[in-house]
């Protein structure tokens, strides 16, 4: 998961979120929306290499209807096609550890997925 700054400028990573039941879940990110003060929220939509949507995006789209739905904000779903992949060459070049890098990817990827999405909108680009 990642937040942008006050100013929508720039991405910050969160910890990855541990799901449990989808109960819990939607009240971790109630908590979450609620302590940063999240307006709208950005989802990756894992799109096929083609770009066709698969069963995961479908489940994404159900999921981001479910947020729509529960907190009454925007939900956008944002192609995340590569950013694990661009997660990983970016923290290659880190000095952390495999473990750690495993560890950090899923966070950088979701710092990606929200940088790109604001650079689109013209807003931190």
């Amino acid at each position: 998961m990642a937040v942008s700054d006050r100013l929508g400028i720039t991405a910050q990573g969160l910890e990855t979120l541990q799901r449990k039941n989808k109960r819990s879940d939607l009240e971790q990110l109630g908590r979450l929306i609620r302590d940063y003060q999240v307006r709208e929220i950005v989802i990756g939509l894992p799109l096929r290499m083609s770009g066709l949507e698969g069963i995961q995006a479908e489940k994404m789209q159900a999921f981001a209807a479910d947020l729509r739905k529960r907190f009454g904000l925007p939900v956008h779903l944002w192609d995340e096609r590569l950013t694990s992949a661009e997660a990983n060459r970016l923290l290659r070049e880190t000095d952390l550890s495999i473990e750690k890098r495993g560890k950090a990817v899923d966070r950088m990827a979701a710092v990606l997925i929200l940088q790109g999405f604001m650079e689109r909108r013209g807003v931190g680009g």
